[in-house]
């Protein structure tokens, strides 16, 4: 009888002890980039332009069986911009006070979800000002590399691991400055 208490108390506690210990983030497995994009002396962001990762030769990259992503399968990836929601999730208009930010540290930057794996040494960022009413067009076309520190990773696990390393802090948001076109 001893022999088996002693057995119960060397599988259960430690079994248990696991299981309450791996408590996981709702972010886990994810990470953002966050895109300021403002024109030099402005702090407003630029509406309506389209901002895809490229790989070296410029070419957008493909979101393949969800390799880059856990959203939008087969797509390029493409930022999409931050929006608020009102106290019931319905989406509201930016200029809306009461509003809230979807995702509260992206404000209203564009972003892209991303897998933590994402090797940000091999990619850039393509902002193109495609013609519209917004902005007609009227900025030039900028590729920006990527770096690991401006990927947002959001768990406090992986947050605290990252702030033990020296180097810029991650969870900054990528500034791109446009500039206007020349005109002709």
């Amino acid at each position: 009888m001893r022999f088996f208490l002693f057995f119960v108390f060397i599988v259960v506690f430690p079994v248990k002890a696991q299981v309450i210990s791996t408590q996981h983030c709702g972010y886990d497995f994810t990470s953002y980039l966050v895109i300021d994009v403002h024109e030099q002396g402005k702090t407003k962001n630029i509406k309506n332009l389209r901002i895809t990762i490229v790989d070296s030769s410029g070419t957008e990259v493909i979101n393949k069986n969800n390799r880059w992503s856990w959203v939008n399968n087969n797509k390029p990836l493409l930022f999409t911009p931050n929006y608020k929601l009102n106290s019931q999730g319905e989406k509201v208009a930016e200029s809306n006070p009461d509003g809230r930010w979807f995702f509260p540290f992206a404000k209203d930057n564009y972003l892209l979800s991303i897998v933590n794996t994402f090797t940000t040494d091999n990619f850039s960022v393509k902002i193109e000002d495609v013609d519209g009413e917004e902005n007609g067009g009227y900025f030039e076309t900028q590729v920006i590399p990527l770096y690991p520190f401006n990927m947002y990773v959001l768990c406090s696990s992986e947050n605290e691991r990252q702030a033990q390393q020296f180097g810029r802090r991650t969870n900054r948001p990528v500034e791109v400055i446009l500039k206007r076109k020349e005109e002709q």
